[in-house]
């Protein structure tokens, strides 16, 4: 198992998909670092030569942000949102969805499962006792 920016890459997938499995690649840009290491698109991953492992290391390494890096550099930008009290910003203090999606309906998925339902509005008459 290949092991490229500190994470396992699998062994029996195709090395386009295959580097997809590092956070902050998708499927563009590991084709565009592939054929710049002059690597085939359908290749195993567990084909690779060490020779190339080595070029695919040094290519996501020095030119792009991936992992740890990228996730903080996202967790700064939302930190400065905050601080600087803008709108999205307090949308994201509130948990409340950021890109103008409605929320009347349909923010399941930002709030959480929350249901609050409303019943009748009549209490049971109170039971002597």
């Amino acid at each position: 198992m290949p092991r490229i920016a500190g994470v396992n890459i699998p062994d029996n997938k195709q090395i386009v998909i295959a580097l997809t499995y590092i956070y902050g690649v998708g499927l563009a840009l590991s084709k565009k670092i592939l054929q710049e290491a002059k690597i085939t698109l359908d290749q195993k991953a567990k084909n690779l030569t060490p020779d190339e492992i080595s070029r695919l290391k040094d290519i996501i390494e020095k030119k792009y942000k991936i992992e740890g890096q990228l996730k903080r550099e996202i967790m700064f930008n939302i930190k400065r949102l905050k601080d600087v009290s803008c709108w999205r910003g307090m949308r994201h203090i509130r948990g409340l969805p950021v890109r103008g999606q409605r929320t009347r309906t349909n923010t399941r998925t930002v709030r959480g499962n929350v249901r609050k339902t409303v019943g009748s509005g009549r209490k049971p008459p109170v039971q002597p006792t």
